[in-house]
């Protein structure tokens, strides 16, 4: 009995040494810079951006680790996307108005409207196949 407690807490010590390990290479991402064709809304270019067409709006912060690990693939969205889509960032440190009339609690968390209005909205890190299926499911 002895050695399975041993064993047991060894097991322990390593997952938690791992878990610390996984954060702080999450934490210390690099910013990965964004695409040309994604735009920078505020709160008070917002309303403007969103009223036409289909638009993903990524509400990330800089602190932010998973959002740091959308920022690739939004990148790769925003490459292939066609004439009537756009993709959008809001951050929510900055644009605090626009985060909470649109109730965002949780980040990264992804808009889709389509002339103004809210579509769909998707927590969390979400793949580019994803992302391009959603955009292109909006009637």
């Amino acid at each position: 009995m002895g050695i399975g407690i041993l064993f047991g807490i060894t097991a322990l010590l390593m997952f938690a040494g791992y878990v610390y390990w996984s954060f702080r290479k999450m934490k210390n991402m690099p910013v990965v810079a964004d695409h040309k064709k994604i735009r920078q809304f505020t709160d008070q270019n917002f309303n403007q951006q969103i009223k036409k067409g289909i638009v993903l709006v990524d509400f990330w912060a800089s602190w932010c680790a998973p959002c740091k690990m959308m920022a690739p693939i939004l990148n790769d969205v925003a490459d292939v996307i066609t004439d009537g889509k756009t993709v959008g960032k809001v951050n929510v440190e900055v644009a605090r108005e626009v985060s909470a009339k649109y109730n965002i609690r949780s980040i990264p968390t992804m808009v889709l409207f389509k002339d103004g209005k809210e579509i769909n909205r998707f927590v969390g890190i979400k793949t580019k196949e994803f992302l391009l299926k959603e955009m292109a499911g909006v009637k």
